[in-house]
This record gives structure tokens, sequence and C-alpha cells, in this order.
């Protein structure tokens, strides 16, 4: 053996594991060789920086989860939304054939015993003309409000006025001055009527 071996040995031997007990002051966890850590400080700052980015990953996690609980609730608000513009997509269009329905109707009422072979063919082309406006307009879904007789509904009427008649109850309509139409589920369009006192 060298003398620079046994110098160091001479040195190891010098450190007792007594000497690693006192030298060491780390709580848990310790990298000292120490078999007490108690004394063991080393791992103080580990412990409170373990904590720190624990906490701080809770904290994280929970902004993931509410991010994404807010993505999947604007989703669906934008889909219902989407749903709901297809589904009436049509209504502006539609609301624009009401004026021109309520005119052939106009036009169709005349009575034609008075007019000469020539108006009454063009009146027959307008019951035409109505007959296949009143079709496309079912095919989308519009429908009539049947509200003559029956009682007054303000969600779906609108009363200009009110007369007095006797022989029908309160609230009963008596008159339809313009036809309201539903679209789908929708009001299209109030129908305008004249109510019982």
């Amino acid at each position: 053996m060298s003398k620079k071996d046994k110098h160091i040995e001479e040195k190891n031997a010098d450190i007792t594991e007594e000497n690693i007990k006192d030298q060491c002051k780390c709580e848990d966890n310790c990298n000292c060789e120490a078999e007490n850590s108690k004394k063991c400080c080393c791992n103080n700052e580990s412990n409170e920086k373990i904590a720190f980015l624990s906490n701080h990953i809770k904290e994280l996690e929970d902004a993931v989860l509410r991010s994404q609980a807010e993505l999947l609730n604007y989703r669906k608000r934008k889909d219902e939304e989407t749903a709901r513009i297809l589904k009436y997509a049509e209504e502006d269009v539609l609301k624009g054939f009401l004026p021109i329905l309520d005119n052939f109707e106009r036009a169709i009422t005349m009575d034609d015993n008075n007019f000469g072979d020539e108006t009454s063919k063009f009146l027959e082309g307008f019951r035409m003309v109505y007959s296949q406006t009143k079709t496309l307009l079912e095919k989308f879904e519009v429908k009539e409000v049947d509200c003559l007789g029956k009682e007054f509904d303000p969600a779906i009427e609108q009363a200009i006025s009110t007369e007095k008649d006797e022989s029908k109850p309160s609230g009963t309509i008596l008159k339809v001055y313009q036809k309201g139409y539903m679209y789908k589920d929708k009001v299209l369009r109030l129908a305008m009527v004249i109510v019982n006192e």
C-alpha cells in the first residue's frame, strides 16, 4: 500500500457515522448518508419547491378543465344557434310572399260574373297563381292561422278593434281583417282581427 493510499484511508477512518449524523440537518428523503435524517437540511428547500409546483400544477389543471368546459359550452351554443338559423333560414323570403298572397286573395274574391270573358279569364289566371303560391308556402311549412270564431289569443293575433255581438261569447274573434301565418312553430305574421267585447 502506498503512502498516498494510507493517508486517504486514515482520513476516511476519521469520518465516523456519528460525525455524519451530526453534520446532517436535513429532513425526510435526504440524500445524505446519515441514518438519522432528522437533522438533515438539504431537502427543506426541495420540499417547499415540490409543494409550490404541486399547487401550481393543480391550478393549471383546473384552468384547463374550465377552458375545456367553456369551449364545450361555446360549441353547444354555436350549434344551437346554427340549427335555429338553418331552421328559419327562409323566414324573410316567406314574409315577403305574404303581401303578394293578400293581394291575390283580394283580386280573386271579385265577382267575375260582372265582368266579360277576358276579365274572367284574367281572374282565373290569378286564382291559379294564388293556388300555386299557397302550395309553395305550405311546402315550406307556412300555415294560415285559423282564428275566425275562436277565442282571441294575443300570441298569434292582434286585435285592431272590438265590436259587440250578443250571440257570441266575449273575447271571440268576429272578423279577420288580415290573415296570420305560422312558419313551422313560429309566428310569421300576427292575424289582425276584430274581437267581440
